[in-house]
């Protein structure tokens, strides 16, 4: 899956579709309109980033609205953050009064 993840980010115009995805869904035809490229080159691309996960979808009558799958982002994240030797932030913990 994350090959699939990493292969849908290394494209500018999926990268560009999440953008505009991060403040909220959008139907296909909102999305295209942001770009200079035909409905069908747009709706591959939406492909790509459901095959990967990163997007979801969902019909409402006749338009498809898309939106972020922030849990694949929180896997990649961690991938990340497994390989590179890092570890993902902790909350503090409270200290106890007692003892020593």
């Amino acid at each position: 899956m994350l090959d699939r993840t990493f292969r849908a980010l290394a494209d500018p115009t999926r990268r560009r579709i999440l953008h505009l995805l991060k403040d909220g869904d959008l139907a296909a035809g909102e999305l295209a309109a942001h770009f200079d490229m035909a409905f069908a080159s747009v709706s591959y691309h939406l492909q790509v980033l459901r095959d990967s996960g990163l997007v979801q979808s969902r019909r409402e009558g006749q338009h498809i609205i898309y939106s972020l799958n922030t849990t694949v982002f929180q896997d990649v994240l961690q991938h990340l953050l497994d390989i590179g030797g890092g570890t993902a932030p902790r909350k503090p913990q409270a200290r106890s009064r007692g003892g020593t």
